[in-house]
C-alpha cells in the first residue's frame, strides 16, 4: 500500500478552552499554521493531544474539523489506538468514515499483553480498516516494548505500512531496519534522535518540537536526505536544546506552555496533567528565548 506520509509530520496538540473544551477554533488555525510551517503532515489525538482524556465523540470531530482544514494540503492521521481491541476498531472505522489519509496505533498501555496479544491487537484492528496503519511503539507510556520480530510479522499485512518508533534504542531502530522490507517506513519518535534515526535508515520523524521549529527539522531532515550531513549535524546540535526543552516535564505540558507563550491559546491540558509549573516555565522560557523564539 504505497502512501507518502512525507518527512516531518507533528502529533498535535489538541487547544482547549478554559473550561477545558475543544478550542475548535484554534484547532483549525493551528492546523493550518503547522502545515504552513514545515509540517508535512499531521497527528491527530495522539499522546501529544491528550488522547487519554478526549472522548471517542471529541476524537472523531477532531479528525473531521483537521480533515476539513487541511486535508489535500497535508497527510492527516488519526490516533485511534487503545489498549482496548474492540474500542480501537470502532474509533477507525470512524475515523475512516470522516476521511482521514491514515491511523496510528500506539501498544496497548497498562494491559502489558504478550507479543503474540500485541501481534493479534494490530492485526485485528488492521484487518478491519482500508487505511494505511502506522504501529507506534513507545514502551516508557505502554509498558511494554513491539519487539522487531513482532513487527516483521505485522509488515507482511498489506496495510500496516510504518512505525513510529519511540523505544529510544538505536540497536532496536537498526534491527527493525536490517529486517523490515524496504518499503516499511521508520519513523522516529524521539525528537532528540532525529538525525540518528536517518542515518540508520529512517524515513522521518513524528515530532512535537515541530510546533515551533517546524521549519528548521524540516531543513536538517533536507540536508541530510541531499547528502549535506554536516550541515544536518549543525542545524542539529542548534536545535537540541528545544528538542531537550519539550521535555522537562511529561508531554504535552511544555510544548502547550511553550505554544502559549508565543501567542497560540491552546490552554492548559486536561487532568490527571497539570500546567508547568513557574520553574518548568522559567526553563521553557529560556529555551524558547536562547532560540531567538521569543
Amino acid at each position: 500500500m504505497g502512501i507518502d506520509f512525507g518527512r516531518v509530520l507533528t502529533a498535535m496538540v489538541t487547544p482547549l478552552k478554559k473550561d477545558l473544551t475543544i478550542d475548535f477554533d484554534q484547532v483549525k488555525k493551528l492546523a493550518r499554521h503547522l502545515v504552513q510551517s514545515g509540517s508535512d503532515g499531521l497527528v491527530v489525538s495522539g499522546t501529544t493531544g491528550e488522547s487519554p482524556t478526549l472522548t471517542k465523540e471529541e476524537k472523531v470531530e477532531l479528525f473531521r474539523v483537521v480533515v476539513e482544514e487541511v486535508g489535500g494540503d497535508a497527510v492527516v492521521i488519526a490516533g485511534t489506538g487503545s489498549n482496548n481491541t474492540s474500542a480501537s476498531i470502532e474509533l477507525t472505522q470512524a475515523a475512516e468514515k470522516v476521511g482521514v489519509d491514515a491511523v496510528m496505533l500506539v501498544g496497548p498501555y497498562y494491559n502489558k499483553p504478550s507479543q503474540e496479544g500485541l501481534y493479534q491487537h494490530f492485526s485485528t484492528i488492521a484487518q478491519s480498516t482500508n487505511l494505511p496503519v502506522i504501529l507506534y511503539n513507545v514502551p516508557g507510556r505502554t509498558a511494554v516494548n513491539i519487539l522487531s520480530q513482532t513487527v516483521v510479522r505485522l509488515s507482511a499485512i498489506d496495510n500496516i505500512v510504518a512505525i513510529k518508533e519511540a523505544s529510544g534504542n538505536l540497536d532496536q531502530v537498526s534491527e527493525l531496519r536490517r529486517s523490515l522490507p524496504d518499503h516499511f517506513a521508520i519513523y522516529c519518535g524521539d525528537d532528540s534522535l532525529t538525525l540518528p534515526i536517518l542515518s540508520l535508515g529512517g524515513r522521518g520523524v513524528i515530532s512535537v518540537a515541530s510546533h515551533i521549529i517546524g521549519q528548521r527539522i524540516q531543513e536538517m531532515v533536507n540536508a541530510y536526505t541531499s547528502g549535506n550531513v554536516t550541515m544536518a549535524t549543525k542545524i542539529h546540535c542548534s536545535i537540541f536544546p528545544v528538542f531537550k526543552g519539550m521535555f522537562v516535564t511529561s508531554n504535552p505540558v511544555p510544548v502547550k506552555a511553550a505554544l502559549n507563550m508565543l501567542g497560540w491559546q491552546v490552554g492548559p491540558p486536561r487532568l490527571p496533567l497539570v500546567e508547568a509549573s513557574q520553574e518548568e516555565k522559567e526553563a521553557i522560557k529560556k529555551v524558547l528565548s536562547d532560540a531567538k523564539l521569543l
